[in-house]
């Protein structure tokens, strides 16, 4: 009698100028144990990075494809493109600044395929950082006043004003939650597809958070595994460009407010947006005497104005 076939799984890793980052996510990646799964896939989609990202890549020990894109796509749209070389059961996107301890895909993968009880289509990972502290990632579902509360930086003072980031739960146990993570973000591939991937109009920041609403829309459940352990450096390579991170991060919740939230919810929070939060953040750069922040700020919001008739338009129903 023959054995059961192992469930199949790919590994979607957007690039862009990661460096010795993706090297090392890759090199953790052969590290790590395959008893629970057959690895068809890993494409790297590398975003026109502008330094030796892809050079000296461990592509012997792995069924490594590299997409290799002219131009800064995004990352939902690049997390797309790799998405449909696959045909796997699951798919994995992963961010080149992760390192997967070597059990971690093995018990995700292995946790997903026996979980009963609340259909599971989503696992998210226990973050860490560099001295080994928990990253606490998870989310509750975004609402236009948590999303005020967390602008504002009142999301910590009471329980009413509590955030959309679970920052007061330690991450110490598996639970479910309306959101992980999209560092290491584990997806059944036909609900991937069935819900036509990410919004490509989230150039980058919260297409995740995106997916994560429209998963449990169609009545799938997300969960956080304490046990499936994986570094995070954080912040990415978007550390490079900081007035750029800040105008993506701002775009990106504005389209998300108007495309998830009621009419008065989506409008308050772009006044929180446009009005009450430039002065917040170039009064807090001026007190700390940086010029320099002060800047990158004002060319965040000089960006974000352009874009703002974009912002406002809905998404087509297909990405609904």
């Amino acid at each position: 009698m023959t054995a059961p076939a192992l469930p199949t799984l790919a590994i979607v890793i957007v690039n862009w100028n990661a460096g010795d980052q993706l090297r090392a996510c890759l090199q953790a990646l052969t590290d790590a144990k395959r008893t629970q799964f057959c690895l068809q896939h890993v494409v790297v989609v590398d975003n026109a990075s502008s330094d030796d990202s892809l050079l000296d890549l461990p592509d012997d020990a792995l069924p490594l494809q590299i997409i290799r894109n002219p131009d800064n796509r995004g990352f939902g749209a690049a997390c797309n493109q790799g998405a449909r070389r696959c045909t796997t059961d699951w798919l994995l996107f992963l961010n080149p600044d992760t390192r997967v301890e070597p059990e971690a895909l093995d018990r995700a993968i292995a946790h997903l395929q026996s979980a009963d009880g609340d259909p599971a289509g989503v696992c998210g990972a226990h973050l860490l950082d560099a001295r080994g502290g928990t990253h606490r990632h998870c989310a509750r579902r975004a609402t236009p006043l948590r999303m005020l509360a967390h602008l504002c930086g009142i999301d910590r003072l009471t329980p009413w004003t509590s955030g959309y980031l679970m920052r007061r739960w330690d991450h110490a146990d598996s639970r479910p939650v309306d959101h992980v993570m999209g560092a290491f973000y584990l997806i059944r591939r036909p609900l991937f597809e069935a819900l036509t991937g990410f919004d490509e109009r989230f150039f980058v920041y919260l297409e995740d958070l995106d997916l994560s609403e429209r998963v449990r829309r169609a009545g799938w459940a997300i969960h956080y595994r304490a046990d499936v352990r994986v570094f995070h450096k954080g912040g990415g390579t978007s550390e490079q460009v900081k007035a750029r991170r800040l105008h993506y991060s701002l775009n990106s919740r504005l389209r998300y407010a108007r495309k998830h939230f009621s009419l008065p919810g989506a409008v308050a929070i772009w006044a929180g947006t446009l009005l009450l939060e430039p002065p917040l953040r170039l009064g807090q750069a001026l007190a700390r005497g940086s010029i320099a922040q002060a800047g990158e700020t004002l060319r965040a919001y000089r960006w974000l104005l352009r874009d703002l008739p974009a912002c406002w338009r809905l998404p087509s129903p297909s990405v609904r």
